[in-house]
């Protein structure tokens, strides 16, 4: 068994001994998404393996919570209701400047990635993320190099989350979305109708 094996066990098993000394002293945690079932199971997984987690849902409340008690470690999703993620990274850079943040974003592009970094993020990761590759990141020494996933995605799989996921902002107007993709509404219903690609 890896180590990293025997750490996701003893988390499934609801041990956070073992992650929590990953993790160190200062075990604050301010997760910011405007998902919130994906907020919550990404909190309540955090809780196993020993945070004390925080949460918000939008820009202005991860600002307000950043204010008033500026955690150790940050996972911050980049579009939110209310604007970008990267002022909460901005609020939370200028109370505390040893914050592990972890930027999260369904949209894979390089200048934001740029930019999240600039302002302080250590980490970029592209939803869906799991806890596993959350928790890796935001315990990951200085200058460690991060494994690659056993199983990633396949570019399918990638092409599909990212057709989904603008959809789901276009309100499931599949006419608006084909034109934001630049994609023929029917080769756009023709893939929505098939199932997810693995």
């Amino acid at each position: 068994m890896t180590e990293r094996t025997t750490e996701q066990a003893a988390a499934a098993a609801g041990d956070g001994k073992l992650d929590a000394s990953l993790i160190g002293a200062d075990t604050t945690l301010l997760i910011v998404d405007d998902d919130a079932p994906f907020l919550r199971r990404l909190a309540r997984a955090m809780e196993t393996r020993g945070f004390a987690v925080d949460i918000a849902e939008s820009v202005a409340e991860g600002i307000a919570k950043a204010k008033t008690r500026p955690p150790k470690h940050a996972v911050v999703d980049l579009r939110l209701g209310d604007g970008s993620g990267l002022d909460v990274i901005e609020a939370i850079r200028a109370r505390r400047d040893d914050t592990r943040i972890i930027m999260l974003t369904g949209y894979g592009n390089i200048a934001t990635a740029v930019n999240a970094v600039k302002l302080g993020a250590v980490d970029y990761l592209a939803k869906p993320a799991d806890a596993d590759d959350i928790f890796a990141a935001l315990v990951q020494k200085s200058g460690e190099r991060a494994e690659p996933p056993e199983n990633p995605m396949s570019a399918d799989r990638v092409r599909w989350e990212h057709i989904q996921r603008v959809y789901e902002m276009c309100e499931r107007n599949v006419s608006e979305t084909a034109r934001r993709l630049n994609m023929h509404r029917r080769t756009l219903q023709r893939i929505l109708a098939k199932r997810a690609p693995k």
